[in-house]
């Protein structure tokens, strides 16, 4: 095993263990595939604290000196050759907000397992062709029954089948407002709003919110000081504030909504990650609401599916219009397969298993940073860390950055001038706890630092 030791010389402490451990890995010292000490045994050896350590490992691993296994620990690489001193690697990821992969789901053999049954099935090829920009009736069907546990007896032809929640947000958008118009949502939300009412020059009108979410009285006042067209709303799971709307706001909401004349884009993609039910914003108002249910937070982003269930069967048609003028239609053979998982019930599967990775991950988080406070489900991809007074977020984001672990910070989803000083850390991307149990540890020692500006983190 190798015998911790620094170069004295080196410009940083933690650049000192890398050098060292590279330049015994390149002299033969320590074999390829070798176990590395514990990151806390490194630390004691040589009088170092835990976060010089980490940040080490994290720098070894984006040079492709050494690589994490889930459980086991860190192994210097077997692929050293070709690979020059200092070459970049990626960051750990805690910014992508896409969900974990369980180890008990082979994605690299269920899709393609999942494709093969599919086109080798009779009519299976017809996944191949050309479709109506609604989705295909079966498609739909489908879609009715994956949608039936959050919505009761919900018609197929109120579904359009959209490529990805993103697309489906862009057509509601283009189809409800004019530039100029404004839509209501929380003083946090979902970039991606953002982004649209960008390019649709629509202002989004901030709402205050608490740790339940949009805070209906706000919504109240909004709608009679600048009437709005529509709420934006992501009600189970927030992202990124993690807050769940309870059934008496959603009603609240809902009640406001009518009463002005608003529609309401209710953006759903965590709901089936939740054990507990709410009532779905679109069930206590059908005829005012779109909803939107992707598959990509509960399954894979690879999927690019999305339905969106409309106020009517003629609006679901209208909707459809927009989305063959920008994105034609769905991907059919994804949406077949995404057809065929609900129906075999291989879906249910896998967002079983990402549940149940989440809770694990969630619970490696709050041993490593439940002293820092922070908001989160227990079942979600993502945690809302506020931060102590002596730290902006956006610095904070950048110092990580440093540290070598990529996080979000609260200004990338404001809709004020003046955000809470927070960021969001997404538990999904890393590829195992170990390199999340990592990141989580950099974050932790951060956040007790004092500010470093656009100082080196040290």
């Amino acid at each position: 095993m190798w015998k911790p030791r620094l170069v004295e010389n080196a410009r940083m402490k933690y650049l000192g263990i890398v050098e060292a451990l590279e330049a015994d890995i390149r002299s033969g010292r320590v074999a390829k595939g070798e176990r590395l000490p514990a990151q806390r045994a490194i630390a004691e050896a040589l009088g170092v604290d835990l976060t010089t350590v980490t940040r080490a490992f994290n720098e070894a691993r984006r040079r492709g000196l050494v690589e994490a296994q889930a459980g086991r620990g860190t192994f210097v690489s077997e692929a050293l050759e070709g690979q020059s001193r200092g070459q970049s690697h990626p960051l750990i990821d805690l910014s992508m907000n896409i969900p974990s992969q369980p180890s008990d789901v082979d994605f690299s053999k269920i899709f393609p397992h999942g494709i093969a049954g599919l086109l080798g099935s009779p009519r299976g090829l017809l996944s191949l062709h050309y479709q109506e920009s609604t989705g295909s009736e079966p498609d739909r069907q489908a879609a009715a029954r994956w949608l039936g546990p959050r919505m009761e007896a919900v018609a197929a032809d109120r579904i359009v089948i959209a490529g990805g929640a993103q697309s489906a947000l862009f057509a509601v958008c283009e189809l409800l407002l004019d530039r100029g118009d404004a839509v209501a949502a929380g003083a946090m939300t979902y970039p991606g709003l953002k982004a649209v009412a960008t390019q649709k020059g629509i202002v989004i009108q901030p709402l205050g919110m608490d740790e339940k979410g949009i805070i209906p009285d706000e919504f109240e006042k909004a709608c009679r000081e600048r009437m709005p067209k529509a709420l934006y709303v992501i009600p189970s799971i927030d992202n990124p504030t993690t807050a769940t709307l309870p059934e008496d706001r959603r009603r609240a909401l809902t009640a406001i909504a009518r009463k002005h004349g608003v529609a309401i884009i209710e953006d759903d993609p965590y709901a089936p990650l939740r054990l507990e039910r709410t009532v779905s914003m679109a069930e206590l108002a059908p005829d005012i609401t779109w909803h939107i249910a992707t598959l990509s937070k509960c399954a894979s982003p690879a999927l690019r599916v999305a339905y969106v269930v409309a106020p009517s069967s003629p609006k679901a048609m209208r909707l459809a219009s927009v989305l063959r003028a920008t994105i034609l239609m769905a991907p059919p053979l994804m949406s077949a397969l995404a057809s065929r998982w609900i129906m075999d019930g291989t879906l249910d599967e896998i967002t079983s298993a990402i549940r149940a990775e989440n809770t694990e991950r969630q619970k490696l988080a709050a041993l490593i940073l439940g002293a820092q406070g922070f908001a989160a489900d227990p079942q979600g991809h993502h945690l809302w860390l506020r931060l102590p007074d002596h730290w902006r977020a956006s610095e904070f984001a950048e110092n990580a950055d440093r540290a070598g672990v990529s996080i979000v910070p609260a200004s990338a989803f404001a809709t004020v001038a003046h955000p809470v000083e927070a960021v969001r850390i997404s538990l999904g991307v890393a590829p195992d706890r170990g390199d999340l149990e990592d990141g989580l540890t950099q974050l932790a020692s951060l956040i007790t630092q004092p500010s470093l500006g656009t100082r080196a983190v040290v």
